[in-house]
């Protein structure tokens, strides 16, 4: 797709660069939606229900369920963690000014980040296709009232006006 290894090599670090910053466009925009309550950790404990079919006796929840704060978190975590590892190791730019050993642990812990952020990315698409109509709402940006009511009655409270 990029012609081979090397063109891979030189546009990976600045393709990163604009996923990190593609993605802290999304930070700023919805981190306080994003952060934990004790309702999510309730919902968390009881994920087993949703996973086995019973939705009705879930906890509540918002805008995102705690699953959903989870791969946020975990996404701003290890973009974080590929950024300030890839300058570490990016080569015509930064790498000289790294040691030789923190060089090597960047590019484990590079490596690290980045498959915890493949396989978070995974389970969320596999959940969004357990949830009906969650694939839909990711890939248009909208949920019908009655998805939102069911799945978010907390959040389709607050967006209805008490409804």
């Amino acid at each position: 797709m990029f012609g081979g290894g090397p063109w891979a090599r030189i546009l990976h670090p600045f393709l990163g660069l604009l996923m990190v910053l593609g993605f802290a466009v999304l930070f700023a925009q919805v981190w306080r939606d994003n952060l934990w309550t004790p309702l999510d950790s309730d919902w968390l404990r009881h994920s087993g229900q949703l996973i086995s079919g019973h939705e009705e006796g879930m906890t509540p929840v918002a805008k995102y369920n705690a699953g959903q704060k989870l791969v946020f978190w975990v996404s701003a975590t290890c973009l974080g963690v590929l950024l300030a590892t890839g300058f570490v190791f990016w080569r015509q730019w930064f790498a000289d000014a790294y040691p030789l050993p923190l060089r090597r642990a960047a590019v484990v812990l590079h490596a690290t980040a980045a498959a915890i952020l493949i396989l978070s990315v995974i389970v969320h698409a596999y959940a969004a296709i357990w949830v009906k109509g969650s694939v839909r709402a990711m890939t248009r940006g909208a949920v019908s009232e009655a998805w939102a009511r069911r799945h978010h009655p907390l959040w389709y409270c607050e967006i209805s006006g008490g409804r």
